[in-house]
């Protein structure tokens, strides 16, 4: 993601079309979040403006972007994965 960051077409669409917020989008945890003074901003930013915000700048985007079925997963949860995946059997 921060190498070859997406598109800003290809954020749209996932904004578009996702169950998630446009703050889910963002790695709020961030330094480049804090040092641009986005959390007072990004709940009020369009999908255009958020798409062009994190397709300029990889640090911006939560990870890691899992797609899988159409859906996107957004972070690392356990517990999100395994309803993705399934649990192991035995663990």
């Amino acid at each position: 993601m921060i190498e070859d960051t997406p598109s800003k077409e290809t954020i749209q669409h996932w904004l578009q079309t996702d169950r998630y917020t446009v703050r889910r989008f963002f790695n709020t945890s961030g330094i480049r979040y804090r040092e641009m003074g986005l959390k007072d901003k990004v709940d009020s930013l369009s999908h255009e403006e958020a798409a062009e915000l994190l397709s300029s700048d990889g640090m911006l985007i939560k990870r890691p972007v899992l797609i899988t079925n159409g859906l996107i997963q957004l972070g690392f949860k356990v517990s999100e994965y395994e309803l993705l995946f399934g649990k192991e059997e035995g663990k």
